[in-house]
């Protein structure tokens, strides 16, 4: 402490302990007039009692207050950092919650604008819009009131802010005739064609469908049908899990699914536009299509037009891998039981397709595939098939619902297979050639009415079993067909079929299709 001139004092106190800690106090004492009977205290006796009040805060309690304080704002820094760290986590999940949205709805704009549609209008007709009453503006709160569910909409079990479950039941049923006394034995080769004289359910379709998460999809079908000894067959058809994030136009798929072969083997049996299944599938897929367990992965290139480039790798075992490791005696020779022994033994099935705007009514999609594994007939053999479709569909501008509209889709197949020698039966190991096209044109022309008119052919090498294989030899089938949409969530479907083949001769079929949904089905690919 030192004391200054003047009449001023200054105070200084230093401490040290673990730390430093400074005061300064200055004041000045100004001179006033003397009063009557009043002593003016003097300065010097202050000084001291104010030193010894400062050393006491010092050292006796400044040391505690600063030390909570400093603990404080070391609480306060760590809840910060915290609240920080839950903010930034937050605004990561949002990104990649907003990103995985956008580049799902980029991926299904682009598969839009390249087909011009997001679905084929003949196989989902919209139902009449409702309109406002003469004189009335319609306003969004007007036109949109709160509907109650109707079939037409999804039965949702469970829903979350970004996960949710919906299901579906579709149902296809048949009744007609064939001058076939036993059609599904020649004619009707596929599991969901009608398989006999007067009633036949062809599928009766349970579907799950739902968004897991905003990086995954999923989708899942129970398939319930009745042979012609009113038997009841259950098959899960597809069971995947779907990515909707991945970066640079890719998209991963597992489980359980139809291979992306062509255009109508990925569809289900409410898609097709015709009754049955044309005759080259059959004979290249068998019955059931061509599905097994795998892995796909697609890419959507970033090309001015749209182009998709994937790859299928499935297990080669099964009927619904017909034409490979099929263990149901394929082409009469006995199937050899085999085990997958590397990625040799695995089926291969890639796909290249793309398509353009030729006009802002006319679309052109073209595909080239191909599948590759083993069969079944012996060590080592194996079969190649390869496959071309082409689709074309004009539809006029701003016309309501979709219609009027004109669609072409054809689709050829070539499949060569290295059948081995059988004893048995005495059949010779040879190499079977197999070849067809089917090709069908749809007019929609009024809204809820689609004529049809489909022409197929298949034919093949001679085999030494040919005699006895219903999925060999010449055949020539015509279908011309009416299908009238009743509404979103039912058809009727009326079809005839000129048949022509080595096996049977001449035979004529008449088929009437009825079609209900309750729910909806995911989007199917167009």
């Amino acid at each position: 402490m030192r004391r200054w001139s003047d009449g001023g004092v200054s105070l200084s106190v230093n401490m040290k302990a673990e730390y430093s800690i400074w005061f300064s106090a200055s004041f000045k004492v100004h001179p006033r007039p003397r009063r009557q009977n009043l002593v003016r205290p003097r300065p010097r006796a202050a000084l001291p009692a104010l030193a010894i009040l400062l050393t006491l805060l010092a050292f006796g309690g400044g040391q505690p207050l600063l030390a909570q304080a400093a603990d404080s704002v070391a609480e306060l820094k760590q809840q910060l950092r915290q609240l920080q760290e839950n903010f930034e986590r937050m605004q990561r999940e949002q990104r990649a919650q907003i990103e995985a949205l956008t580049r799902r709805l980029d991926h299904l704009a682009k598969q839009a604008a390249a087909a011009g549609n997001a679905q084929h209008p003949e196989h989902a007709p919209v139902a009449a819009p409702q309109e406002s009453p003469p004189g009335v503006p319609a306003s969004p709160e007007a036109s949109t009131p709160p509907a109650a569910w109707s079939p037409a909409h999804p039965l949702t079990l469970a829903r979350t802010d970004s996960a949710h479950l919906d299901i579906s039941f579709d149902v296809l049923a048949n009744f007609g005739g064939s001058t076939a006394s036993r059609p599904a034995d020649c004619l009707q080769l596929g599991h969901h064609d009608p398989n006999q004289r007067g009633f036949s359910l062809s599928a009766a379709d349970i579907a799950f469908d739902g968004v897991v998460d905003p990086y995954f999809e999923g989708f899942a079908n129970i398939c319930l049908s009745l042979d012609g000894e009113n038997e009841t067959h259950v098959d899960l058809e597809e069971a995947y899990l779907q990515t909707i994030s991945l970066p640079a136009g890719l998209q991963a798929k597992a489980g359980q699914f139809y291979a992306g072969f062509g255009r109508q083997n990925p569809q289900h049996a409410h898609e097709w536009a015709f009754v049955d299944s044309p005759v080259i599938l059959t004979r290249a897929f068998g019955p059931e299509g061509l599905r097994n367990v795998g892995a796909q992965v697609s890419w959507s290139a970033p090309t001015p037009f749209f182009t998709e480039a994937m790859l299928g790798v499935f297990n080669p075992q099964g009927e619904t891998a017909f034409s490979f490791r099929n263990p149901e005696d394929p082409h009469g020779r006995a199937s050899l039981k085999q085990n997958l022994r590397g990625p040799g033994d695995l089926l291969y099935v890639p796909r290249l397709a793309s398509s353009f705007d030729l006009t802002e009514q006319q679309t052109l999609a073209a595909g080239l595939s191909a599948a590759f594994g083993p069969n079944a007939t012996g060590a080592g053999l194996r079969t190649q098939i390869y496959g071309l479709d082409l689709y074309w569909k004009w539809k006029a501008a701003g016309a309501p619902a979709g219609f009027p509209f004109v669609s072409w889709q054809t689709e050829a197949l070539y499949q060569r297979y290295a059948a081995g020698a059988d004893p048995a039966p005495a059949l010779p190991a040879e190499t079977l050639h197999d070849w067809g096209f089917y090709s069908q044109v749809l007019w929609g022309f009024k809204p809820r009415w689609v004529a049809g008119l489909r022409g197929e052919y298949a034919t093949g090498n001679r085999g030494a079993g040919d005699s006895q294989d219903v999925f060999r030899g010449e055949r020539t089938r015509l279908s011309p067909g009416l299908t009238f949409y009743s509404s979103e969530f039912s058809k009727i479907r009326l079809q005839y079929n000129y048949d022509r083949g080595n096996l049977f001769g001449t035979e004529h079929s008449v088929w009437l299709q009825v079609e209900f949904l309750l729910g909806a089905h995911g989007a199917h690919k167009f």
